[in-house]
């Protein structure tokens, strides 16, 4: 039995991208995952351990909220912090979601909407990213950590959860998206 891989990357990281290619190698993939619930934070923790017993890969939110919790309720999980530069990253989220809110970004970032709240998303994506590395510090052979926006895919993903690289390109999925997607706000 494969392991679970959850991708714990914030969204607009390359998330999408990371849930095509398990997809392409046989994982049954949900995320991002009720987003506009409204009472999201007191939910997040039932439903995410819910949805684990029914698929095998996890990405978007909450799942890079809920690495802790994911990682003691299915040990031998393999975790992936989807990364980017911060600068890119807070300019993509603000292109794509702008002043529209979501429960889940309230819950995450304070804020649901990141036009105007720039520097507390950017605060809060450098601490995510930090609290993981030095959480997986000494476990290395649990945590990959992928950009795919300065080419990182097969290779290092194929390697990382033990399969062999696909013939296909990697695929790359919403990129340069400037468009709100209305499905997720």
């Amino acid at each position: 039995m494969k392991p679970k891989v959850f991708g714990i990357g914030f969204h607009k990281t390359g998330t999408s991208s990371l849930a095509d290619a398990l997809r392409m190698l046989g994982y049954s993939v949900t995320g991002p995952n009720n987003v506009r619930d409204p009472e999201i934070a007191s939910k997040a923790l039932p439903m995410a351990l819910e949805l684990a017993t029914q698929f095998d890969a996890f990405q978007d939110n909450p799942w890079p909220v809920l690495y802790r919790e994911m990682d003691a309720a299915f040990p031998g999980s393999k975790f992936i912090l989807t990364e980017r530069a911060p600068e890119a990253w807070i300019d993509s989220a603000v292109t794509h979601f702008g002043d529209k809110h979501t429960p889940m970004r309230e819950w995450i970032y304070g804020y649901g909407m990141p036009l105007g709240h720039e520097d507390v998303y950017l605060a809060r994506f450098h601490r995510h990213n930090a609290e993981v590395r030095a959480y997986f510090a000494d476990r290395p052979g649990d945590l990959l950590i992928l950009d795919i926006t300065k080419g990182g895919g097969w290779q290092e993903l194929c390697s990382f959860l033990g399969y062999p690289v696909p013939a296909a390109p990697f695929p790359h999925s919403n990129p340069r998206s400037r468009r709100p997607n209305p499905a997720i706000g």
